[in-house]
C-alpha cells in the first residue's frame, strides 16, 4: 500500500444553508495525498457529530483545553493571531467546505469546542483504510496564513498543544478507547471492512483473535502493536556494512553535503544541522555530511529500530512545534505533508546519537519527527547501552511521521531505495531492510 499523507477543512454557520444546498465541489487533491486527506476529514466528521448537546449550547470544554482558550484570550497577540488565521483562509472553493459540504471552521472558538470533543474518542475505522487525524483536519487550512504560521510557532502555544496531546494519550491508552477494537462492519479494526484493507494483520502482527479486542489493552497498545517473530528479519545481521531500515517507511529524500546552518524555511527545504539536531555539541561532525529521511504511513508500523550496531552515545526528546507548516508550501491540501523538511527543524522530535561498531561509519545521529497528532515520541533505550542492528530504539504513539538518518561526510555510502526515487510517491520499504551499504574507508 502506497504510503499517504494528510488533510483538510469546514464555514461560518451563517453560511451553513446555501452552502450545503450548493455543496461546491473541492478540487481533487494529488493522489498520494487525497486518501489521507479523507480519512481526516471523516474522522472530524465523527467528532462534529459527537456529544451534541440537546440545547444547542456548546459543550463544557476539557480543562486542558479550557486553558489553550485562557491562554490565547488573556493575550493579545495569541488573540490576534487565531483569530486571524481563520480570517485569513480565501472564502472560495476549495477552502470552503469539506468533501461532504460541511462548513470550514472559521473561528477558533469552534476548533476549541473540537479539540474538546476529540480528546474522549479512538479514532474508528473508516473507507480509506487509514487513521485521520481530526485535530490535523480542523487546523489544515489555517496552518497555511501569515498568522497560522506565526501562532503554531509559539512556544506558549506549543507547550499548551503538548498538554493537550498528552491528555488524549491517556485517553488512548486507557481500557475505553477499545470500542473501536471490535469486529463492528463498517468502523471497528476488526471488521469486516478493515480486515479486508489489512488481510495479512494476523498473521503479521502479534494478535489473537480468540480474545477480546485480539488482545489489545487500549487504542495505543493497537496502534504501537509488534510484528510477529521473522516478519521483518534484519538485513544482514552480521555484516556492519550494511544499514537497516529504521522505520516502516518511504524515502523521501536524500541530501548530501548537508550545510551547518541554512535557510530552511525557503521553498526547498533545505536542512540545517544546527536546527535540525538542536545545537547540540556533536553537531559539527556532521557538516556537510548525508541526510536520508523517509515517512510513515499512519496505518503501518510505529516502533524504531537500530539502523546499525552500536553503542548509544546520546538521547534527547526535543520540544517543537505540532501543527506549523512552512509558509512556502501554502495551502497544502494535506498539510504539513509538503513541509517535510521544514519540520525536521521546527518540530517535537526524539535525537538519538549512536557510535557504529564500524569504524567506517563513526557516529551516526537518528532523528524521529513528530507530526501534528504523531508527536508523542517515546524513547527507550539509555545513554551508554549496546544495541544491535534492527533492536528496538522507541517508537511514535498515534499517527504516521518522518525520520532521518545523518551521516557525516566521511561516510562513502551506495544507498539501495528499492527501484525507488525519493519523494511522495514513494511507497514502504519494510524495517529492517537494507537501506544502504557503506564502502571502506577511514571516516576519522
Amino acid at each position: 500500500m502506497k504510503t499517504n499523507w494528510y488533510r483538510l477543512g469546514l464555514l461560518a454557520i451563517a453560511l451553513a444553508a446555501p452552502l450545503a444546498a450548493a455543496k461546491p465541489p473541492i478540487p481533487p487533491a494529488p493522489p498520494q495525498t487525497g486518501v489521507w486527506l479523507n480519512a481526516d476529514r471523516q474522522a472530524l466528521e465523527a467528532a462534529r457529530g459527537a456529544q451534541t448537546e440537546p440545547s444547542g449550547a456548546a459543550a463544557p470544554l476539557l480543562p486542558v483545553v479550557e486553558d489553550l482558550k485562557a491562554l490565547i484570550g488573556n493575550d493579545p497577540q495569541l488573540y490576534m493571531l487565531f483569530t486571524q488565521m481563520f480570517e485569513q483562509v480565501p472564502r472560495e472553493p476549495p477552502y470552503l467546505v469539506d468533501p461532504v459540504g460541511n462548513p470550514a471552521v472559521r473561528d477558533y472558538r469552534e476548533m476549541l469546542q473540537l479539540m474538546s470533543r476529540i480528546l474522549t474518542q479512538a479514532p474508528e475505522f473508516n473507507e480509506t483504510g487509514l487513521v485521520g487525524f481530526p485535530i490535523n483536519a480542523i487546523l489544515n487550512w489555517a496552518m497555511g496564513t501569515p498568522a497560522g504560521t506565526t501562532a503554531f510557532l509559539d512556544a506558549r502555544v506549543n507547550a499548551q498543544l503538548k498538554k493537550i496531546l498528552n491528555q488524549w494519550a491517556v485517553f488512548l491508552r486507557s481500557p475505553d478507547s477499545r470500542t473501536v477494537l471490535s469486529d463492528d462492519p463498517e468502523t471497528g479494526w476488526f471488521g469486516a471492512k478493515a480486515l479486508a484493507a489489512m488481510p495479512e494483520f494476523t498473521a503479521d502482527f502479534e494478535s489473537d483473535p480468540s480474545l477480546p479486542h485480539h488482545g489489545y489493552a487500549s487504542w495505543d497498545d493497537f496502534f504501537t502493536r509488534r510484528f510477529r517473530e521473522g516478519r521483518r528479519p534484519v538485513a544482514s545481521p552480521q555484516d556492519d556494512s550494511v544499514i537497516a531500515n529504521a522505520c516502516e517507511s518511504a524515502p523521501y529524500r536524500l541530501a548530501k553535503g548537508v550545510q551547518l546552518t541554512d535557510r530552511f524555511w525557503i521553498k526547498d527545504q533545505p536542512y540545517s544541522l544546527a536546527h535540525m539536531l538542536a545545537g547540540d555539541p556533536l553537531t559539527p561532525q556532521f557538516e556537510g555530511g548525508t541526510v536520508y529521511q523517509a515517512f510513515l504511513s499512519a496505518l503501518s508500523y510505529h516502533r524504531w529500530h537500530s539502523p546499525v550496531s552500536g553503542r548509544i552515545v546520546k538521547t534527547r526528546l526535543i520540544d517543537g512545534s505540532y501543527y506549523a507548516a512552512a509558509q512556502t508550501a501554502g495551502f497544502d491540501p494535506a498539510s504539513p505533508n509538503e513541509s517535510q523538511g521544514y519540520i525536521t527543524q521546527t518540530a517535537a522530535r526524539a535525537l538519538i546519537f549512536i557510535e557504529a561498531d564500524n569504524p567506517d561509519i563513526g557516529l551516526l545521529a537518528v532523528l524521529f519527527v513528530g507530526m501534528a497528532e504523531v508527536s508523542s515520541n517515546e524513547i527507550t533505550v539509555y545513554e551508554g547501552q549496546h544495541v544491535n542492528k534492527g533492536d528496538q530504539l522507541g517508537m511514535f504513539h498515534y499517527g504516521g511521521s518522518t525520520h532521518a538518518l545523518i551521516f557525516r561526510p566521511q561516510v562513502d555510502l551506495e544507498f539501495d531505495l528499492h527501484g525507488q526515487s525519493p519523494g511522495m510517491d514513494s511507497e514502504n520499504i519494510p524495517v529492517r531492510a537494507r537501506i544502504a551499504t557503506v564502502r571502506g574507508g577511514d571516516p576519522q
